[in-house]
């Protein structure tokens, strides 16, 4: 077998993936921070040269993002305000799952608070982890079709936002562009535009 490290290149992939790799034994954990929003939890992980070593893992609870195609074809983005980084950019639909909420109904709801639209028709784009070096917080990408207004806007106190509609070229361009920062948002677009051509 040929890689990186025993002068080959990285060999082929023929269709199927390797072996996955067996885990790092935890020896001990340690909570350092809970709250309702997210925990941290501090792993002694024993490596496979037998060293011990820290591994901090951030938890956060599912989520879901949603691509809300209208029924003309066109696409909702709102506009947000975020407070980590202090910047405002489009987005789509997204929000952390309540707890016994299926990733189905948590779509619908954020949905429904953060543009007031409802869908005649969910479908799952792809689940993915997108944090996964610091931890095992999973989203779920949607696709809801046939939107149309149902009500207001049903917003947390620290959110700042607004709906705006695009045609699919529109929020594309923006895609390729660079100009869609936020993570959820442009892998789920990219998933729902290749999947449209």
């Amino acid at each position: 077998m040929t890689g990186p490290g025993n002068g080959g290149g990285p060999p082929p992939y023929r269709g199927e993936d390797p072996p996955p790799y067996a885990g790092f034994p935890t020896e001990a954990s340690q909570r350092i921070y809970d709250s309702r929003w997210c925990g941290l939890r501090r792993d002694i992980i024993r490596l496979d040269s037998g060293a011990l070593q820290d591994y901090h893992v951030f938890e956060v609870p599912e989520a879901v993002v949603v691509v809300p195609v209208l029924e003309d074809g066109s696409l909702l983005l709102v506009w947000q305000y975020r407070h980590p980084h202090g910047e405002t950019h489009w987005e789509m639909p997204a929000g952390r799952m309540h707890p016994g909420e299926s990733p189905v109904d948590a779509a619908h709801r954020e949905l429904s608070e953060e543009s007031g639209h409802e869908a005649t028709d969910l479908e799952l784009l792809q689940s993915f982890y997108p944090i996964n070096g610091i931890s095992d917080h999973l989203a779920h990408a949607f696709v809801a079709r046939g939107c149309r207004r149902v009500g207001d806007l049903r917003l947390d106190p620290a959110e700042k936002l607004e709906v705006h509609v695009f045609r699919p070229e529109q929020a594309r361009e923006l895609l390729l562009a660079g100009a869609i920062r936020d993570g959820f948002t442009a892998l789920a677009l990219h998933a729902w535009l290749a999947r449209s051509e």
